[in-house]
């Protein structure tokens, strides 16, 4: 693969799938693999990395708003998706493109009724969400009276699954409060199936749950941040492969004085005779001015190069002292050695912002190797 010439994410498609094996092995032969392919499949390319995943004959896809899914149906891609957070405004698009809402709500379950009867729906698939301890999104366990009552008195929805999400999934040390979520769901289930006279799916694991929590698998998992090759663990981590890597390019090499100052508000003062990079990534494209003064780092010829002063909304200047380099050298803000994860460490944060925070307006390039 050649050096970047300009700022890219190239997007890793044998990593991908390598991804979604490792992850499916995890799982009972019966069990469906809803990829969750939301916020540009995570600040990679939602429309690429779906097609991947549908010709690996993954189940179901995820997406956050009805937008995200008429993409993913005008790309080409047939296979279901659950719309995770719908809006009411948007249910008429939903039915008209064959998405399927999760009904988080009185109100939501409400509306998207009336919207199914209009549009002279019968057995319209809806996934009902319930809130076993998030407190995000979904109903309380006492409110499966009520929505059974709504549920029997038309047949214009049918429930296709039944859901939740796991709070802390990931945390070794959450494992009383993950347990009682599980059986908190389990009993939801329970009631609902005796009541509504039929077997909806169930799912509740996302990435970490499948990893961490093997008994409750259900009928489905839900993975995201794993497909893009982080499973909240370092142990995890290293049977994956991140798929992205950012990279650009030194634009020019300065020399500094002592005392002299670097970018916007003079965040920087060297400390003597020093050189400088500047690379043609900032803000705008994702890298946030949390990374600025010294926090985050990029990769240059192998070596740990300090972002200095403030991150400007088109660029960033680093500290290349000591290190050979030249102007039109490659720049590694993150790849799968230089993980994201440890990118986003750096200042505080996690993988899944960093990656979704990618702009749309670096150019994507994909590689299959």
């Amino acid at each position: 693969m050649p050096k970047a010439l300009e700022t890219v994410l190239e997007i890793n498609l044998a990593a991908l799938t390598h991804n979604f094996n490792y992850l499916k092995l995890k799982l009972q032969p019966q069990t469906k693999f809803l990829a969750v392919v939301k916020a540009f499949a995570y600040g990679s390319d939602s429309v690429e990395i779906a097609k991947h995943l549908q010709n690996l004959d993954v189940d179901y896809f995820a997406v956050a708003y009805a937008k995200e899914g008429v993409i993913l149906r005008d790309a080409g891609i047939t296979k279901p998706i659950l719309v995770l957070h719908p809006q009411p405004i948007n249910f008429n698009t939903i039915i008209e493109r064959c998405l399927e809402p999760s009904i988080y709500s009185a109100k939501v379950l409400k509306e998207f009724i009336a919207a199914a009867e209009t549009h002279s729906q019968s057995q319209y698939p809806v996934h009902i969400k319930f809130n076993t301890g998030l407190n995000r999104l979904g109903f309380s366990p006492n409110k499966i009276d009520a929505i059974i009552l709504k549920l029997n008195a038309t047949s214009a929805i049918v429930v296709k699954s039944i859901f939740s999400h796991l709070a802390a999934s990931e945390a070794k040390n959450e494992l009383t409060f993950t347990n009682k979520q599980i059986d908190t769901f389990k009993n939801i289930a329970q009631e609902f199936e005796t009541k509504i006279g039929y077997k909806p799916w169930l799912h509740l694991c996302n990435t970490s749950g499948v990893i961490n929590y093997p008994n409750a698998h259900f009928n489905m998992v839900r993975c995201g941040i794993g497909l893009y090759g982080f499973g909240n663990s370092a142990k995890e981590d290293k049977n994956l492969k991140p798929i992205a890597s950012l990279k650009s390019v030194i634009s020019q090499i300065h020399k500094i004085k002592t005392n002299e100052t670097v970018g916007y508000n003079r965040a920087y003062t060297s400390k003597g005779l020093e050189k400088t990079a500047t690379i043609p990534v900032g803000h705008a494209d994702g890298v946030s001015r949390i990374y600025g003064n010294g926090k985050g780092f990029v990769i240059i010829n192998k070596q740990k190069a300090v972002i200095i002063g403030n991150v400007c909304m088109d660029m960033i200047m680093v500290n290349v002292t000591g290190i050979n380099c030249n102007e039109g050298d490659e720049v590694i803000v993150f790849d799968a050695k230089y993980k994201a994860s440890d990118f986003a460490e750096s200042a505080h944060t996690i993988s899944y912002e960093i990656l979704t925070a990618i702009s749309q307006r670096v150019k994507r390039v994909f590689i299959s190797e």
